[in-house]
């Protein structure tokens, strides 16, 4: 199902049209998400990581892990429902590849909320994640919310 020909536009199917349009976006605001969903449009359109996008105040969906990679960036998301980080987080065992993963490069998340997503990457990608992000646990608490 990865057909990277480029068919004209009265022979594509509504399906496959709302694929590509959504692969040519490069802004997401105030929307959710699914990540694995946004991933499978990518790799049919020949595009094995997601690169370039913005993606602000929303709620982005897996269940995925997500290989945060060159460029991509977090700000002032919570990452998760959980009391602890760690849980979210996935050291890879190979040192120059990895599968079955959701590539992000050169994206920017701002005030985004991630709901059922992993993250992996290099150990300085993982520390970063450790030290300055917030769980969504986090928040609640620093809100006086009860936590998950």
């Amino acid at each position: 199902m990865t057909d990277q020909t480029a068919a004209p536009a009265g022979d594509m199917s509504a399906e496959e049209a709302a694929g590509r349009a959504l692969v040519a976006r490069t802004t997401f605001e105030k929307e959710a998400v699914w990540l694995p969903s946004l991933a499978v449009q990518h790799w049919n359109a020949g595009q094995m990581a997601i690169d370039g996008k913005t993606f602000t105040d929303c709620v982005i969906e897996g269940p995925a892990v997500m290989a945060v990679m060159h460029g991509t960036g977090f700000e002032s998301c919570a990452m998760g429902t959980t009391t602890d980080i760690r849980t979210l987080l996935y050291r890879p065992l190979s040192e120059t590849k990895m599968a079955g993963l959701v590539g992000m490069s050169n994206c920017r998340f701002v005030r985004c909320r991630f709901v059922q997503i992993g993250f992996t990457g290099s150990d300085a990608v993982l520390e970063e994640l450790l030290g300055g992000v917030k769980t969504l646990s986090e928040l609640a608490a620093d809100a006086g919310e009860p936590s998950a």
